[in-house]
């Protein structure tokens, strides 16, 4: 089995009794991004908290395995300090705690995961922080803000991918990172994702639109429909829906699973 690849097989899911995901299969090398794309109602935010663990989501049958290993046997915590990252589509609110506290825990907790007794550089760690916050246009002063409170729209998904950079993860979910931000905010923030691009580095980008992977430009395409992955091809796909809608997939395919080529 390689552990070089984060792969789901056949995953099924429920809320509340109800079935969102209905045998979603998918397969992302290390250093490959990927975007998912689907209409509304289609399972990908929902599968975007599945492989981070949400309690509120049952699985019902079905592996994610990451590093050669199913996390679905992992808390979430375990999974994050696996190397997983998730930024939300809606980043929540954090009074109390600040964003240099938060990251510093983060940090330390992973270095307590993959290098026991090894102490967190401190100095490094902020300055490293600093110059990431600057990088998405981000004022330095909002290292000791609690995390997310007050922030806007637009700043709080900068402040995502600045937790991103900051932590390195092998592999990143980013639930429509795109919503709400205008075409600045939009740039910018893709340029923190393309940071981080290499061969130690894979990312699912879920999104409705197009425009966000004229900026992230993906290896490979997938879309969703009704909790599974009905069509899969090359970047040129994400241009044929920009164009055409999703409806024609719906007509074309159902429900059964394709590759373009």
């Amino acid at each position: 089995m390689s552990t070089n690849k984060f792969i789901i097989e056949d995953l099924h899911a429920n809320v509340e009794g109800q079935p969102i995901l209905k045998g979603v299969n998918l397969e992302i090398e290390i250093g490959q991004v990927h975007a998912l794309m689907g209409p509304n109602g289609s399972g990908k935010s929902t599968l975007a908290n599945v492989i981070m663990g949400h309690p509120a989501y049952e699985v019902t049958r079905g592996r994610i395995l990451f590093k050669g290993q199913d996390i679905l046997e992992l808390e979430t915590d375990e999974r994050a300090k696996l190397g997983l990252f998730l930024a939300f589509q809606y980043p929540v609110e954090i009074p109390g705690v600040t964003v240099v506290k938060f990251l510093k825990r983060a940090l330390e907790h992973k270095l307590e995961a993959t290098e026991p007794g090894k102490k967190l550089p401190v100095t490094e760690f902020l300055k490293e922080l600093k110059e990431n916050m600057r990088y998405l246009g981000l004022d330095e002063k909002f290292v000791n803000r609690y995390l997310n409170e007050g922030f806007s729209g637009g700043e709080k998904k900068r402040l995502e991918i600045v937790q991103m950079l900051t932590l390195k993860p092998e592999f990143a979910i980013l639930d429509e990172t795109d919503s709400g931000l205008d075409i600045d905010a939009l740039r910018i923030v893709a340029s923190g994702v393309e940071k981080l691009r290499g061969p130690k580095f894979g990312a699912l980008v879920i999104t409705h639109y197009q425009r966000i992977l004229n900026y992230i430009k993906p290896d490979r395409i997938h879309v969703m429909f009704d909790g599974r992955v009905v069509l899969s091809g090359g970047p040129e796909l994400s241009e044929q829906l920009e164009a055409q809608g999703y409806d024609w997939i719906k007509e074309k395919y159902g429900v059964e699973e394709v590759s373009a080529s």
